[in-house]
């Protein structure tokens, strides 16, 4: 009896919500914040009510008994971070409810209940990413920012107002660790940033015995061993207007960058003049480097260039490869593989595959997919769309995955989340949540290489400034041959 009274007396205060008529279907939001998994340290997710109404009336609880009620004239959802965060403590595995009421004639109506879940796993508690211009004939402004997930929070590691407007790209770390990062520096002031151990350079990675600095990285989990494609790219420009650009490899080669020592490694087996290799990407034990890998081919037949997912062994203490064996064969499936992404746990490794080429940002086609590495067998998880799904990375507890979409409208890349359930199950995926929930309608950069870090980056634009001014170590050279 006296749950029912404090119901009655909170719907009275409200506008007499107890006298709503139902309506049998779930309202329009945007963003779609709807029977999707949270995490329980997602910053608020603020909404557009999108039902045309006088008022609107917003009511978000869990099990916990626990809840926080909005008001708005514009339909506009903007929760209170305190009040998100009251509600989220101790909510870890249960249902997070949704209810929305609408004022039209003097008459509230209610929807159906949203429900979404709150995983008990939490994610990584920073996203790095580079915000760009979605042109491709050149550049104004860009920069490499991180964003607390927990809250709204965006700060520059760095922009290009400090390094005269020159191209900056790659950003990577070693196992979502912060504090092992390196990023490239293209232009006038050309170099790539290496930060480890404390200690920031600006490295020349370009020698004698390779066609280019290092271009595509992955960090071996030692924190030591880099492995970087090496690349000759050009562009062409499509005719037809679904298409737009091809970005495709003339020459490509994998390398081995040792941190500690400033020395490049060459190896035979990843650096072959009959094929294009390019995208490594390390196992967490870092005992095998995945990579892609396609018979070369002249830029007139770009379209019949496939990469294979190939695996090789690596002994680390050594800095010696095994043998190489074929993971996905494009020969099979008809499609072309790029960025193989391994999960924390060793089971399944994430990847794209197209039509042809590897640069998916510009294939329409292009789709996320799983290999699970004991089975071997290739799954198309339910989080594609009919837009293009490209760069994504996993978080270090392999529970949540973040990828590059354009869903929204085939222009503008935005970074979506899904929670990884442990029985190898992606669910369905939501946006980057911003304090303003109209925020993707005038936001006009996209979001480029989506990364997860496990605590804040300690670099910023002033402190890199002086560092990229600084002339490049530049490294020395061994071509191992196996």
């Amino acid at each position: 009896m006296i749950l029912i009274f404090i119901m009655v007396f909170m719907f009275s205060c409200t506008g007499n919500l107890s006298d709503h008529e139902l309506i049998d279907k779930k309202p329009g939001i945007n963003p779609d914040y709807s029977g999707i998994t949270l995490p329980p340290n997602i910053a608020p997710i603020n909404f557009n009510v999108e039902e045309k109404a006088d008022r609107y009336q917003v009511r978000i609880y869990t099990g916990t008994g626990k809840q926080i009620q909005i008001k708005s004239r514009s339909g506009k959802i903007r929760i209170s971070a305190g009040k998100w965060r009251k509600l989220l403590d101790n909510s870890a595995g249960s249902e997070l409810t949704i209810e929305i009421f609408i004022k039209k004639d003097d008459q509230w109506h209610k929807f159906r209940d949203i429900t979404n879940h709150i995983a008990n796993e939490s994610i990584d508690n920073h996203l790095v990413y580079r915000l760009i211009d979605p042109g491709f004939e050149g550049w104004n402004k860009m920069g490499i920012y991180q964003r607390n997930l927990e809250n709204f929070d965006q700060d520059p590691i760095m922009i290009n107002d400090f390094s005269n407007k020159n191209c900056m790209n790659c950003h990577s770390f070693c196992q979502n660790n912060s504090h092992t990062m390196l990023f490239h520096m293209r232009g006038k002031i050309a170099g790539t940033v290496i930060h480890r151990k404390g200690e920031t350079k600006l490295v020349n990675t370009k020698t004698d015995q390779i066609m280019s600095p290092g271009v595509y990285p992955a960090w071996h989990p030692e924190g030591r061993i880099v492995a970087f494609s090496v690349n000759q790219i050009v562009q062409a420009f499509h005719s037809v207007p679904h298409k737009r650009i091809e970005v495709m490899d003339t020459l490509s080669d994998i390398i081995l960058f040792d941190a500690e020592k400033n020395m490049v490694l060459k190896f035979e087996d990843i650096a072959s003049r009959e094929r294009f290799e390019t995208f490594p990407g390390w196992s967490p034990d870092g005992r095998f480097l995945y990579f892609c890998s396609a018979i070369a081919l002249p830029p007139d037949k770009y379209d019949q260039i496939r990469y294979d997912l190939l695996r090789i062994a690596f002994d680390p203490v050594t800095n010696q490869f095994g043998t190489v064996d074929t993971i996905v064969s494009s020969a099979r499936t008809g499609l072309s593989v790029s960025f193989p992404r391994v999960s924390p746990d060793g089971k399944y490794l994430m990847f794209c595959m197209s039509e042809y080429g590897n640069f998916t940002i510009w294939h329409k086609e292009s789709d996320l997919y799983l290999v699970n590495l004991l089975s071997g067998e290739i799954i198309k998880p339910e989080i594609n769309s009919d837009q293009t799904e490209s760069y994504h990375q996993w978080s270090s507890n392999g529970r949540w995955i973040v990828f590059s979409s354009r869903r929204i409208n085939g222009l503008f890349t935005r970074p979506y989340f899904s929670y990884f359930d442990v029985n190898g199950i992606a669910h369905k995926p939501f946006i980057l949540p911003q304090q303003d929930p109209g925020f993707y309608d005038g936001f006009f950069k996209s979001y480029n290489i989506p990364e997860f870090v496990t605590s804040e980056v300690e670099l910023n634009p002033r402190k890199l400034s002086k560092i990229i001014r600084q002339k490049p170590l530049n490294a020395s050279a061994i071509n191992i041959n196996q």
